[in-house]
């Protein structure tokens, strides 16, 4: 069953593009290469997504042994919630994501579960293979360094996150926003409607909140940035389970940098 401009993807080809701009790394700073950013498009609606969401899995535990580290967060879609089971973690706010990326990468059409890699390659979610390929020959750059994180309740609903560091990137003037995504692991869901109909889905690395930090133009790559970050907390909130990425992107919505830290347990 596919929907109009969305379907559940079975292909396995990969697409993507090689021309970088607004960012830029020098040698020194290139011979300090950081995670790959990993992005799942995924729904608990689509049949075909749970195999990809256990490929997601597999990478953070790192069961494939690779050699170069990722940062990986997982974007559920809500296109496919009216076929019967309306997705917990699904938004729009990441449809319109994806739909960005369908038009970044010259694409014709949303499809889940799809990955893209560094904001720059494509491919469909369930085939680990190729996102192997993907991700190893991935361009890579210097992963920021926000050593400095300084975290707060206001309210028992939300939470501030200060960050201070080094982009260890250029960026020009094109310019780049610095993004801050809360994600969440270890989530189980029974499926009692729908394509996954009576499965227990398991979903890791599942992005709740996406904030931006703020926005650079003309940044040398060691001049330090700042801000502060606030997200609406979810009424199962447990800071255990969670995790932050911080990534630099372009306006053209490639991926020049990322790192993540897990929350304190104590917020």
């Amino acid at each position: 069953m596919a929907p109009r401009l969305w379907s559940c993807f079975r292909n396995k080809h990969a697409s993507g593009c090689g021309h970088h701009e607004g960012c830029s790394a020098t040698a020194e700073e290139a011979a300090a290469e950081g995670p790959v950013l990993v992005e799942m498009f995924t729904s608990q609606g689509c049949a075909t997504s749970p195999a990809a969401d256990l490929v997601l899995s597999r990478l953070g535990r790192g069961d494939f042994q690779l050699a170069v580290p990722v940062v990986l967060l997982a974007f559920h879609v809500d296109y496919w919630d009216y076929v019967g089971w309306k997705d917990p973690f699904g938004s729009s706010q990441w449809t319109v994501r994806q739909k960005a990326y369908v038009e970044a990468l010259g694409l014709d059409t949303l499809f889940t579960p799809q990955v893209v890699v560094q904001g720059q390659a494509q491919l469909p979610g369930n085939d680990d293979s190729a996102l192997i390929s993907a991700i190893t020959s991935a361009p890579r750059f210097p992963a920021p360094t926000f050593q400095q994180a300084t975290f707060s309740r206001p309210t028992s609903a939300s939470l501030e996150v200060t960050l201070n560091g080094a982009l260890r990137t250029k960026v020009d003037s094109l310019g780049a926003d610095v993004m801050v995504a809360l994600y969440e692991t270890g989530l189980v869901t029974d499926c009692p409607r729908g394509e996954n109909k009576g499965r227990v889905l398991s979903n890791d690395y599942v992005v709740r909140k996406l904030e931006k930090l703020c926005t650079v133009k003309d940044h040398p790559a060691k001049k330090t940035v700042s801000g502060t970050v606030s997200f609406s907390l979810w009424e199962s909130f447990n800071s255990s389970r969670c995790g932050l990425a911080v990534f630099v992107q372009s306006s053209s919505h490639q991926i020049f940098g990322s790192q993540n830290f897990q929350l304190p347990d104590d917020i």
